[in-house]
């Protein structure tokens, strides 16, 4: 088969194929947990660690997609030698998988089902944040608040995410090209919406907020475990709007695009309103360790169709 390729409730099949319908509770509800993954090089990357993220996330939501945790591995593996391919040579995708509860049984006549089950994956789309490597990221504060842990736990990847969309709309109404950063209900930064936030502040390193107030980012993961092989210390509090202005650098971490520079938080330059030398430090060191260079390739393949 020379098209991308997906895996539906037990099936493979071709991906333009994979439908999902109408009444599915991931639909209706957005109740879906989810993972999303990319290739570096054509190979999947903390594959068991994204696994692992899901199986917590399956537990508290209660759900048994049927698959044991080398099953998910196996198809998404199998995916990815199917569909790399087909992309031009040094490109590279990414591959999200997602389980909901099945049929919402009060729009299927009561019917109910068992969870469904799908990985696919789609190119890269570099082109929303091939600049920001070098330009940085716009951040600002919006009246839209971080879901309490009282509705869902922090740790659990889920699509419900109305409030990032609608975070994101007035953060770009209120500076053209922002991203909303949101505080929790204490007014503490918790994340921006899809990733999460780190700062570096001079003669103490790198700092985030704690675990259990934001989602568990593999992506963040890897710049701890990448900032401590430079020697960079890291550490975790409570942060105020206040301490990302006053910070030499920020960064915003997450799965497609790695690392990126915040360069302008609330209207102001944070730093010298350009990339940091930290950031350079730790992006030199994730392009080591993934063997290509991060940015370059997003930006090459930042105009292709579909990118």
């Amino acid at each position: 088969m020379t098209q991308p390729i997906a895996f539906l409730n037990g099936k493979t099949l071709a991906a333009h194929e994979a439908t999902i319908p109408i009444d599915d509770a991931g639909f209706v509800l957005g109740a879906t947990v989810t993972e999303q993954l990319r290739t570096f090089g054509g190979r999947l990357f903390r594959l068991d660690r994204h696994l692992e993220r899901l199986a917590k996330s399956l537990d508290i939501c209660g759900l048994d997609p049927g698959l044991a945790h080398s099953d998910f591995g196996r198809i998404a593996q199998s995916l990815v030698e199917h569909n790399h391919p087909l992309l031009e040579r040094g490109d590279d995708l990414g591959l999200c998988i997602f389980v909901t509860p099945g049929p919402y049984a009060a729009l299927s006549a009561g019917r109910l089902g068992r969870p469904t089950v799908g990985l696919h994956t789609f190119p890269l789309a570099f082109g929303l944040w091939a600049a920001r490597y070098a330009e940085g990221v716009r951040l600002v504060v919006t009246p839209v608040e971080q879901v309490s842990p009282h509705c869902w736990p922090a740790e659990m990847k889920c699509r419900s995410r109305m409030h990032y969309y609608l975070a994101d709309r007035q953060a770009a109404a209120i500076e053209r090209g922002a991203r909303a950063l949101l505080l929790d209900a204490a007014g503490n930064v918790t994340e921006s919406s899809t990733a999460n936030l780190v700062i570096y502040v001079p003669g103490q390193g790198l700092i985030a907020p704690p675990r259990g107030q934001v989602l568990p980012g593999v992506s963040l993961e890897v710049v701890i475990e990448l900032a401590r092989g430079l020697g960079i210390p890291y550490a975790e509090r409570e942060l105020r709007p206040a301490d990302v202005a006053a910070a030499a650098e920020a960064y915003l971490t997450s799965t497609p695009n790695c690392l990126l520079p915040v360069t302008r938080f609330a209207g102001r330059g944070i730093g010298d309103g350009r990339p940091g030398p930290i950031f350079g430090q730790i992006s030199a060191a994730w392009n080591e360790l993934v063997g290509l260079d991060v940015a370059a390739q997003a930006v090459r393949f930042a105009n292709r169709e579909g990118g």
